[in-house]
């Protein structure tokens, strides 16, 4: 696990888009894993304005990371409309190489199913953009999640459903379910890119990053992962013991090996 730690949230999201830029330069037809929520914002924002410069999506295909159930389609903040607002719309992915849990199925195990069938047929997701929740939660996989999960439908507790409540106009409006991918699915992605700002995650951060791996911190699974890069902010990383290693690891790595 790569601990970057940067000045503040614009320098993450071009640190980010680096490196889907030289993913989509180097593999024209790369899948992209997409989360919603605050972090990777300014990623999309980064991207729309490189596509604008020339950067080609045209091949690329994408796959968002979780859904609401029972929204009906269409809604505002339904992750499949905040995904085609805030990205897809802006940059030109083909609609039909975007997909997204189906979270208005009626029969939600298939529709799970269909989707890991999805992701397997395009070959793997080659970059999975993350955030992590005040409770270490990735995706919707909340605290005691099976590290082998499969996507699935999920419960959220209480905190969740609290920290998500900004987007809609009452806590009455989130919903109790979703679809999300699981952490055994978002372990199979090649290259994980997670992204935390602000003083309000630090204790998470701390915990996945220098605690132990354990399924009350969901997060922590990444220590195993292969390639997976952490972004932080200064306030995201305050709580962090190694922090003074981290700085200096990354500015003294070598130009060559990338992000």
């Amino acid at each position: 696990m790569e601990i970057v730690i940067l000045g503040g949230i614009r320098q993450i999201g071009r640190l980010a888009a680096d490196a889907i830029e030289h993913l989509v330069r180097r593999k024209p037809d790369a899948v992209l894993g997409l989360a919603t929520g605050s972090s990777p914002l300014p990623v999309y924002d980064e991207l729309a304005a490189r596509h604008e410069r020339g950067l080609d999506f045209s091949r690329a295909s994408a796959f968002a990371l979780d859904e609401y159930v029972g929204l009906p389609a269409g809604h505002p903040e339904s992750y499949r409309e905040v995904i085609r607002r805030e990205f897809t719309d802006r940059v030109n992915i083909a609609p039909e190489n975007v997909h997204g849990p189906d979270g208005t199925a009626t029969d939600i195990p298939a529709a799970c199913e269909s989707f890991e069938q999805a992701i397997a047929a395009a070959g793997g997701v080659d970059l999975q953009l993350l955030g992590v929740g005040t409770d270490g939660h990735i995706g919707f996989n909340e605290p005691g999640s099976s590290f082998a999960s499969r996507t699935r439908i999920k419960s959220l507790i209480e905190q969740t459903r609290r920290d998500n409540a900004r987007f809609f106009t009452s806590l009455a409006e989130v919903p109790h379910h979703v679809i999300t991918q699981g952490l055994g699915t978002i372990m199979a992605a090649r290259h994980v890119v997670l992204l935390a700002t602000g003083a309000q995650k630090a204790q998470a951060v701390r915990d996945f990053v220098e605690g132990p791996v354990a399924a009350i911190c969901p997060a922590s699974v990444l220590q195993f992962h292969p390639h997976a890069t952490v972004l932080l902010d200064e306030a995201a990383a305050s709580a962090l013991k190694l922090a003074d290693f981290y700085r200096h690891t990354y500015e003294n790595k070598p130009a060559w090996q990338g992000l």
